[in-house]
């Protein structure tokens, strides 16, 4: 059997609302399949463009094999490019962020200008045409601020998506944000327990009691329903009056979702305490207590939006038993740390909360790798939503290996 038919056969093997087996986590294999894929031909969330504000601002990030380097050109616009020189492929921006008139590889000073085009390559001869050495250009889209790149030589359509997150991300005037602090980690665990965890608080209990102090999960949110908890629908119209889109909104194939759920009563933010981290309110609204904007959007990002500031999550793959996570804490550009906000008061809960989620995720992995793991059976009340993760994983892998 060719590897394709092997993870194919893996994948059809897996009982409805079960876990996934021991090799669709594990197996070397199956990650290079869920890169050709998934990673390989999805729209891949990078960042934001208020990240990159001025000409020649960029950043980079590894998207299985693809190295890439976003860049905010001389004309205000944002392009990505693969981040390998056309000389002798070293990567031409070497690292995560920074600020170049131009794009010099540091092997052999090939210069690129912000557009891609090559504008200096020595002692190359009479015949060679730099028009044909620009850098190769790679999908990019961006929706909100938020910087979605595909390396596919043919994009899927992002205009669905694009239309659906719109109207979500409007009130909260991200345009207008900064990013007051980024983190990343490791998780030595494979990127689908990534997102599992990440879709479930039946956890929370246990393991976040930082979180829970203001976060309140509620299950008619996962991803299988819609107007099922008369309090929540109650929420969303009273949120949807004031002129933020609240009501639950999912993709057809279950890929993204958009909704706002209450936090816990009392609680306005993140915080210990559930006051707000930050002076003055992030969205347009004049409705009080608007809880959090959630939005996913497989297989690389989840966000949230709150009153006063927001957190967007990337999620990246760096083998079958790695994945790194970054979060950006976004707050108003005007805002000013020691006088509108506090930052460990700002960064206090997810930073804890993702370590304990790094915990999770990486003593899963370990206990998916032994022999003796069998796909266990999700919960009919708290596991709807990594249910539904793992339904749109073997649903969407299927049917481009069948194909």
């Amino acid at each position: 059997m060719t590897q394709e038919s092997t993870t194919l056969a893996l994948i059809k093997q897996r009982k409805a609302r079960h876990t996934l087996s021991r090799e669709l986590y594990t197996d070397p294999a199956v990650y290079r399949a869920d890169l050709e894929q998934i990673w390989h031909r999805e729209w891949i969330f990078v960042g934001h463009t208020l990240e990159l504000e001025q000409p020649g601002q960029y950043m980079t990030v590894q998207i299985g094999d693809h190295p890439v380097a976003v860049v905010r050109g001389n004309d205000g616009t944002v392009r990505a490019f693969n981040n390998v020189c056309r000389h002798r492929g070293s990567k031409v921006c070497q690292d995560a962020s920074g600020k170049s008139a131009k794009l010099v590889c540091p092997y052999h000073k090939w210069t690129f200008g912000l557009d891609g085009k090559l504008l200096y390559a020595g002692n190359m001869g009479e015949g060679f045409d730099p028009d044909a050495h620009g850098l190769k250009p790679v999908h990019c889209a961006i929706v909100e601020t938020c910087i979605y790149v595909c390396v596919a030589d043919v994009a899927p359509d992002f205009h669905t998506f694009a239309c659906a997150l719109r109207p979500f991300l409007a009130p909260h005037q991200l345009a207008n944000c900064k990013v007051a602090h980024e983190s990343s980690i490791v998780e030595k665990g494979n990127w689908k327990l990534v997102f599992e965890n990440n879709r479930e608080c039946y956890h929370c209990d246990g393991s976040h009691p930082e979180l829970l102090n203001s976060f309140v999960e509620n299950h008619s949110v996962a991803g299988v329903s819609d107007g099922d908890d008369p309090q929540l629908t109650a929420f969303w119209d009273r949120c949807e009056a004031g002129g933020l889109p609240s009501h639950l909104l999912m993709a057809e194939n279950g890929q993204f979702r958009m909704t706002r759920i209450p936090l816990a009563p009392g609680a306005v933010s993140y915080t210990m305490d559930g006051k707000p981290a930050v002076r003055g309110r992030l969205d347009s609204s004049d409705v009080e207590d608007i809880g959090a904007l959630l939005y996913f959007n497989y297989p690389s990002t989840w966000n949230h939006f709150l009153g006063d500031h927001a957190l967007s999550f990337r999620v990246l793959p760096l083998g079958p038993d790695a994945t790194l996570v970054t979060t950006k804490w976004l707050v108003p550009k005007t805002a000013q740390e020691g006088v509108d906000y506090d930052l460990h008061n700002l960064t206090r809960v997810w930073i804890a909360t993702n370590d304990q989620d790094r915990e999770l995720v990486e003593g899963t992995h370990a206990g998916v790798s032994s022999p003796a793991y069998q796909p266990g059976r999700y919960s009919d009340v708290a596991e709807h939503g990594p249910n539904q993760f793992d339904d749109w994983y073997c649903t969407t892998m299927q049917q481009r290996l069948e194909a």
